[in-house]
């Protein structure tokens, strides 16, 4: 008799996630379906299996099927970045777009023990805060300047259309010490490798939300966080390396903000024929000979059948994943929280400091309050130093996010594609369509027939977002 096709959700609200993952880790061996796999299922035989196999034998797939929402509070943004660093793992942050800070929304570090620099830290923070505050009303008003409310539009619905413009140019002086809230979903295997970032970390709050994080942890999935700990490789590798870089002498002034450091000049090709191999019968040699042979006319023509009926928010082929940039950039850091999220890619951030300027959007200009942000920038500026002397990673918590940073990003033009095709939105934060557009650019001049596959938005260039949102992008302090 034939069997049924079944299709049903493991409720996870009657079973434990470590449960639920030994259930399907058990099919592989067992003919019984897995409702009744798990009627069979304790939380002491899941923890047992859980020893024996994923902490025994390595098998750590299988916490894969483990499960767990985290609710995260009241940390600052520069903890964010530790937290929101691993790759397969989702999250939802407060949003300094849509949301305001108050006065005393930030994180005084635990690691200040001299009252001299306890008392920078709270001056300059209270200052920043206060400086943001007293922005909010005045930038609003130029926006609603430039954006007049509408004919039958009320007030609110007037306000809740401006409102992300102006908080926009405000959040450039929150400094990363602002506190946020950020909602995690993670698999048990992802949530023991964060665990060990963070109690790896050098900064304190860090490595408590990392113990704070285990502990709630194992309240669902006891066995496979228990043994998540300090990584000792990866901080002495930050030691070790840290010594190295003074040796440096540096290459060049150069100051260009965005660079394509390395690239794949047969990326093209090795894309097309990827795709011819996946729809023939033929080896990759043979196709990429094909290809070689190919003008560029027959390539171009390859490329817009590669995305033929391709939509706005379509997924483009796997294939696109062959071509592969580097790229070196310097950016402000409210530019790098969004651009931190595209975390397919890989990305390597310089420490958050003070060195590289900062922005100066052209609202604050035109509203008046450039006087006002440039004394609180440089004011920031002179207390991260002070605090660098005591500590240099402790003193990026008073670093605005108008400042400058530098980033690494390793990625395939897939990766690209999403994050141009997203970010170079109309609705997308002026920083970060700056970066991408000139990102765009800079592959077409090394990659002609990339114009096909990277979904831009080019109702604008970068020079046109420079131009209309920033006074300067490089304001040295």
């Amino acid at each position: 008799m034939p069997k049924t096709r079944q299709v049903y959700l493991l409720d996870p609200q009657r079973l434990p996630p470590e449960t639920i993952a030994v259930t399907f880790a058990k099919t592989s061996r067992s003919p019984e379906t897995f409702s009744q796999i798990a009627s069979e299922l304790s939380t002491e035989k899941s923890a047992e299996f859980h020893e024996k196999w994923v902490v025994g034998y390595g098998h750590s797939s299988v916490a894969e099927h483990a499960v767990l929402h985290i609710a995260v509070e009241n940390v600052s943004r520069l903890a964010v970045e530790c937290l929101e660093s691993n790759r397969l793992a989702s999250y939802t942050e407060k949003s300094t777009r849509y949301q305001k800070w108050d006065q005393d929304s930030f994180l005084i570090p635990s690691e200040l023990k001299s009252e001299k620099a306890k008392q920078v830290f709270l001056d300059i923070n209270h200052l920043l805060f206060q400086t943001y505050q007293e922005s909010l009303p005045v930038v609003q008003k130029e926006i609603a300047k430039q954006y007049p409310q509408k004919i039958n539009e009320n007030e609110a619905s007037w306000e809740r259309r401006i409102r992300s413009m102006y908080v926009d140019v405000s959040r450039f002086l929150l400094p990363a010490s602002a506190l946020a809230n950020v909602g995690i979903t993670i698999n048990a295997r992802a949530l023991e490798h964060a665990i060990r970032k963070m109690l790896s970390h050098p900064l304190d709050e860090v490595r408590k939300i990392g113990e704070e994080i285990k502990l709630v942890s194992k309240e669902n999935v006891p066995t496979l966080v228990k043994y998540a700990d300090k990584v000792p490789y990866w901080t002495g590798a930050a030691q070790n390396f840290t010594i190295e870089s003074h040796n440096i002498v540096p290459y060049s002034s150069d100051m260009d903000w965005c660079q394509i450091i390395s690239y794949d000049r047969d990326s093209e090709k090795r894309i097309l024929a990827g795709i011819l191999y996946r729809f023939s019968n033929y080896d990759f040699r043979t196709i990429l000979e094909y290809i070689n042979g190919c003008s560029f006319e027959e390539l171009e023509r390859l490329t817009k059948l590669s995305i033929k009926d391709l939509q706005k928010f379509d997924i483009p082929l796997r294939e696109l994943e062959y071509g592969n940039f580097i790229f070196d950039l310097i950016m402000d850091q409210g530019a790098y929280f969004e651009i931190k999220r595209h975390r397919m890619m890989t990305q390597t951030a310089q420490t958050l400091s003070t060195d590289l300027g900062y922005a100066v959007p052209k609202c604050i200009c035109d509203s008046g309050f450039e006087k006002s942000y440039h004394s609180s920038m440089k004011k920031a500026d002179e207390a991260y130093r002070f605090l660098a002397d005591y500590d240099p990673i402790v003193a990026s918590y008073v670093v605005p996010n108008a400042y400058n940073r530098r980033v690494l990003i390793n990625s395939n033009l897939r990766s690209l594609d999403h994050l141009i095709n997203l970010r170079s939105a109309p609705n997308a934060h002026f920083s970060v369509r700056r970066i991408v557009h000139r990102m765009a650019a800079e592959i077409e001049k090394v990659s002609p027939l990339a114009r096909y596959w990277i979904r831009e938005d080019r109702d604008e260039t970068w020079q046109d977002v420079e131009k209309n949102y920033f006074c300067e992008t490089m304001q040295i302090p």
